[in-house]
């Protein structure tokens, strides 16, 4: 025994114990991955490689292996606290250095819209266009808008509804067509908001006329102008007639095109004619049951402000505004790797890359085997605090014992100068 073999142990074990509170200390972190130290014994190289009796000289500190397991998710009250559920990386970038990875989702917008973390750098992935439409395949930093929508108008109306065939007919024998102020000479009625280029609110009223056995005729008013026709001799808007057994229209077979004329809306302005409206009357059937409306749709919107964001869990950035329309606003991108554990530790919660760990293999959320992203929530450490507190234990009584060695070496050796 030499005193090597002790102050390999005790240096080995000092490393040990260091590992071991820096665990400790980052046990409230999040995104924080434990990490535990691997050794290797120490031998003086033999002539030749030969013999069997060699006395090993001591330890040494191979690794400081990282443990990629998955922490605990905890929610939060932030919905742009971010959390990856299975494997996978954040990117972040600070506009000069490399990309860095992290897995902790605590994510700020800061003045520009940028989504940032308390670094300052910035998260990547795929910013949308215009329309909401994702751009794949080009990773930028995230910037979440900050202006408005703008409005858009209607040009499609579907309805589904149900017409009782039991009702008589309604069709006035002289004079107008319809009297929109006498529910004698119309069946049923249903409105509709419609929305002009200006995103202004159209009231557009559908009045249900049976003229036949499975024939009707549709007449409209917009803010109570007719549509079709003049107030003195309305026209429908469309002619709808039924197979016999009532389940569809057999004309016409598809949408009708009508014109919104300009009118005053309840606020007193003026509104913007529609042209080419399309009028989708394939969904209405005719039954002995009573009249209802199951639903209306039409794509036109007024203008909005942005209200608030949310994050899905494939990672796309939805932006919600007051008109009560969304459309996404971005996608993250995530990052995995073959070897993990070959990432190298840069603090602040990151990683780098290394040769080691290989080639990043980027994608969204829930794309092959990369996690999904639960927003409101941030991942745990991984760092079992009992286990620690143990292994701490365990790493005293070692630094103890190599010490004994050392000091038993000391007086192996001061007998020997004692010696006459």
């Amino acid at each position: 025994m030499s005193f090597q073999q002790g102050l390999s142990g005790l240096n080995a074990t000092n490393k040990d114990l260091e590992i071991i509170g820096n665990n400790i200390a980052n046990a409230n972190t999040f995104g924080s991955k434990t990490a535990r130290a691997e050794f290797a014994d120490v031998y003086a190289a033999s002539l030749n490689g030969a013999g069997s009796n060699n006395v090993g000289i001591g330890v040494n500190l191979t690794t400081v292996a990282q443990q990629f397991t998955q922490g605990n998710i905890t929610t939060t009250e932030n919905p742009m606290d971010l959390a990856i559920n299975g494997p996978g990386f954040f990117q972040l970038s600070d506009g000069r250095n490399p990309v860095t990875y992290s897995r902790n989702g605590q994510f700020k917008v800061d003045r520009d819209g940028f989504i940032v973390n308390n670094a300052a750098d910035k998260l990547i992935g795929y910013q949308s266009d215009a329309n909401g439409i994702i751009l794949p395949g080009k990773s930028v930093p995230l910037q979440l808008p900050t202006g408005g929508i703008a409005p858009a108008q209607t040009t499609r109306i579907d309805l589904e509804l149900n017409l009782d065939s039991r009702l008589a007919t309604t069709a006035p024998v002289a004079g107008p067509a319809i009297d929109f102020a006498d529910p004698s000479t119309f069946n049923n009625a249903t409105s509709l908001t419609v929305y002009d280029a200006k995103g202004q609110d159209i009231a557009l009223t559908y009045y249900f006329q049976k003229t036949a056995t499975d024939s009707w005729n549709i007449f409209a008013t917009a803010n109570g102008t007719t549509v079709l026709g003049s107030a003195a001799a309305p026209v429908p808007v469309a002619t709808v007639d039924y197979a016999s057994n009532g389940s569809a229209p057999i004309s016409p077979l598809g949408p009708v095109s009508f014109d919104l004329p300009a009118s005053t809306n309840a606020a007193g302005a003026l509104t913007l004619p529609i042209t080419g409206l399309l009028l989708n009357m394939g969904n209405t059937t005719q039954y002995g049951s009573p009249y209802g409306v199951t639903d209306m749709q039409q794509d036109g919107f007024s203008a909005g402000t942005l209200t608030s964001l949310t994050v899905e869990s494939s990672g796309i950035v939805m932006a919600r505004y007051s008109n009560g329309e969304s459309k996404p606003a971005g996608q993250v991108e995530l990052a995995t790797f073959r070897n993990p554990q070959g990432l190298q530790p840069l603090g602040g919660n990151a990683w780098g890359l290394t040769i080691a760990a290989g080639d990043a293999v980027l994608g969204v959320p829930g794309e092959g085997n990369l996690g999904v992203l639960q927003a409101g929530a941030l991942e745990e450490s991984n760092i079992d605090l009992t286990g620690e507190l143990v292994h701490m234990i365990t790493a005293q009584r070692t630094y103890q014992a190599n010490a004994q060695t050392i000091k038993t070496m000391d007086q192996v050796m001061q007998t020997l100068v004692n010696l006459r």
